[in-house]
């Protein structure tokens, strides 16, 4: 069978060459009537669009670069989906791949990217210890916009989370709902995300005239034995906390153990001694695993996504415009823990 081509469709809808491909282009004005009749051609004949190619001749890309680290990370799979949703909404197709921070596993990506002719990059970081981009991120040649979790130095365009927001909202609904000892639960000390959470944790604190305590405030490893451990210790070591700020999905759950461990329950009656008050900085699912549900800040992970991907469309289109610092802030979801 002979294969259809453009030619076909302009003799079959009465139109020139040049008008079938500005409709397949969705580009010029072209009236309805024309767009129609052209549309009904393509169906009549079968006419299948060969996008790869017509980019190729036009110098242009419908193709989006994604570099994603750890997808059994919640919020990395969830910015994930909301930018192949609002880059597809706009007619972009989503190149996703799985590299580590290895510079030479990183480079080998962005050329891969560079052969298949992706028109820019979005860059989901991972790692949360450092404030910086990999140096073949950082100098990367094709229009790229980095996400992450934690603030960084960067001259690239950056969305990211406002961590220090997050921290700051959760001890103010705490301490107005009447708690005076609030801990801090999770995160090693050299996680950026924990560091500034601690900062607006402690700048709530200051605003209601009330003490920072570092003894309230344990570091320890991402896995629910290490923050059990660490809330029983604590609530050993001082019984009138009343108040848990958890640092992750595993800090959640190994401080549900602590608190039983102790003989406390989770509730947020701050007038009964044995309750403890649980909240915490993520939406995901362990929060709706929890009895009583989950009182958290959302990261804001599908705004992320939209925000991201809006803003590689807007460099591909225009490639003079300045870097952007997108910082998104989380809404905080009241549940029966706090």
């Amino acid at each position: 069978m002979k294969k259809v081509s453009i030619i076909d469709v302009a003799k079959r809808a009465e139109v020139s060459v040049s008008t079938v491909s500005l409709v397949l282009r969705q580009k010029g004005k072209i009236s309805e009537a024309t767009i129609a009749r052209v549309q009904a051609a393509i169906e009549e004949l079968g006419y299948v669009h060969n996008v790869a190619a017509a980019n190729l001749r036009a110098s242009t890309s419908n193709l989006i670069g994604l570099i994603v680290h750890d997808f059994n990370d919640a919020f990395s799979t969830r910015v994930t989906a909301s930018v192949v949703q609002a880059l597809e909404a706009q007619g972009f197709m989503v190149f996703l791949t799985q590299p580590s921070d290895n510079p030479q596993r990183l480079e080998q990506c962005l050329l891969s990217f560079t052969r298949q002719g992706v028109a820019g990059v979005i860059y989901l970081a991972a790692n949360a210890t450092r404030d910086t981009l990999p140096e073949v991120i950082e100098n990367c040649p094709l229009p790229l916009v980095a996400i992450s979790q934690s603030p960084l130095q960067s001259a690239r365009d950056l969305v990211m989370r406002d961590n220090r927001q997050a921290g700051s909202l959760v001890t103010r609904y705490l301490i107005e709902r009447g708690h005076r000892n609030i801990a801090y639960i999770g995160g090693g000390k050299d996680c950026l995300i924990r560091q500034q959470r601690l900062l607006g944790y402690q700048a709530a604190l200051k605003q209601y005239g009330m003490p920072w305590r570092e003894e309230f405030t344990p570091a320890c490893a991402d896995e629910t034995h290490a923050a059990s451990l660490a809330t029983r210790e604590l609530l050993e070591a001082n019984n009138k906390i009343t108040a848990l700020l958890c640092h992750s999905p595993n800090a959640i759950i190994g401080c549900i153990d602590g608190i039983q461990q102790v003989g406390r329950t989770v509730g947020k009656d701050v007038f009964l001694t044995q309750q403890v008050s649980l909240a915490g900085f993520e939406d995901m699912m362990h929060v709706n695993l929890t009895s009583p549900s989950f009182t958290y800040v959302s990261s804001a992970s599908d705004e992320t996504g939209r925000q991201a991907a809006s803003l590689m469309v807007r460099k591909i289109r225009e490639p003079e415009l300045a870097a952007q610092r997108i910082t998104l802030s989380g809404q905080l979801v009241v549940r029966g823990s706090a």
